[in-house]
């Protein structure tokens, strides 16, 4: 037989139905049993959420603000970056452009040249002929002749632009860098008649007429695209480089047009409106008959004859 159980004094005792369990447990295993700080066992706050999931709520709430500050810096990186390049493509097209530069072409041949007056004329050829290559598929013919002492007297370019044709503004400034000195500004000198049309002249801003003065010009066309240009000091006066420079346009001709035939078509055509150059005193090669004239001087016209 188990043996009896001794009555606890001061406590009742209880009594259980045989037919039912027994729910409520033993002193001692109660007192075995681990509870949380704060709690006993017979009483425990359910209204209180567990430290395990408060915890856990607190780091996710950690997580995603941090997420949001991780962002936040990104996105203020990004809006930087982007404005430090749109900054930069700025600074860029507002600097010029570095031009490429000309080079020598030593073995290409000359296109161009001066007819002679006649059959036994060499007096004229072209002291120089240089030729001058551009990346952008731009040509330059130019003829020099020279005076007494190497010093260049005249000079005629032939441009033929590519991709990089310039501005008449910029045509104008390397006229006057060719013809005197960079910096140098120019103004108009009245207008000549050529077989090429009418023709521009310029000369250095308050240039006194003499000995020694230059005269320029300048003619651009548009189909094909074409520029002539140059300068001359030969002659006493300003009349005899006008006549110099209109007989040079004049007798200016392809020696080939190679696959070129809208520039042998624009020779052709000016072949017809062309004139004969006539001997003038202090001018190498002749005028152009009827190139001076006081129509197109620049100067106050003088009336001939009599009245």
């Amino acid at each position: 037989m188990p043996p009896a159980v001794k009555l606890r004094k001061g406590k009742r005792q209880r009594f259980y139905a045989r037919n039912s369990l027994n729910t409520t447990l033993p002193w001692w295993v109660k007192r075995s049993m681990p509870f949380p700080a704060g709690h006993t066992a017979n009483s425990l706050d359910r209204g209180r959420i567990h430290p395990a999931f408060t915890s856990f709520a607190d780091e996710v709430c950690a997580t995603v603000a941090r997420l949001f500050a991780y962002v936040g810096v990104l996105a203020l990186f990004g809006i930087l970056g982007v404005h430090a390049w749109d900054k930069l493509q700025a600074d860029l097209a507002a600097e010029p452009t570095p031009q490429a530069s000309w080079s020598i072409a030593d073995r290409s041949y000359p296109a161009f040249a001066l007819s002679p007056l006649n059959q036994t004329d060499k007096a004229d050829k072209s002291d120089a002929y240089v030729i001058f290559r551009h990346p952008g598929g731009a040509r330059k013919d130019v003829l020099r002749w020279s005076s007494i002492g190497d010093r260049a007297a005249a000079e005629l370019e032939i441009y033929r632009p590519g991709s990089e044709y310039p501005s008449t503004t910029a045509a104008r400034a390397d006229l006057a860098t060719r013809m005197i000195s960079p910096g140098v500004d120019l103004e108009a000198a009245g207008v000549i008649e050529s077989k090429f049309g009418s023709v521009a002249l310029l000369r250095q801003a308050g240039a006194k007429e003499g000995v020694g003065s230059c005269l320029g010009f300048l003619k651009r066309i548009d189909d094909p695209a074409l520029q002539i240009s140059g300068w001359s000091c030969r002659g006493f006066s300003l009349a005899s480089r006008r006549a110099d420079i209109a007989c040079m346009l004049n007798r200016l001709t392809p020696l080939s047009s190679g696959n070129e035939p809208k520039l042998a078509e624009l020779f052709a055509q000016a072949e017809l409106k062309r004139t004969n150059c006539a001997p003038a005193q202090g001018v190498t090669g002749g005028v152009a008959a009827g190139a001076v004239d006081w129509i197109v001087a620049t100067e106050n016209p003088q009336l001939r004859g009599a009245l």
